[in-house]
């Protein structure tokens, strides 16, 4: 279930909720009580592939990624 960043304007409050993508436009009360949200846009950076190798152990072969595997994506 995706996290969602809110902002309450009365207290300033900053808190996260996990809560269905159908429901993510629906207000939300800050843990204080306020109802007087906004939600945050957030980013999601991802880099590498979990810690492995960036390419084949081979040393080639390509995997016919974004680049047609030259780059070894």
């Amino acid at each position: 279930m995706p996290r969602y960043d809110y902002r309450c304007r009365s207290c300033g409050d900053t808190f996260e909720m996990s809560r269905p993508m159908a429901d993510s436009a629906a207000p939300a009360a800050c843990p204080q009580g306020h109802a007087d949200t906004v939600k945050l846009l957030t980013t999601v950076a991802v880099t590498g592939r979990g810690g492995g190798p960036s390419a084949p152990a081979g040393g080639g072969g390509g995997g016919g990624g974004c680049c047609g595997g030259s780059c070894g994506c």
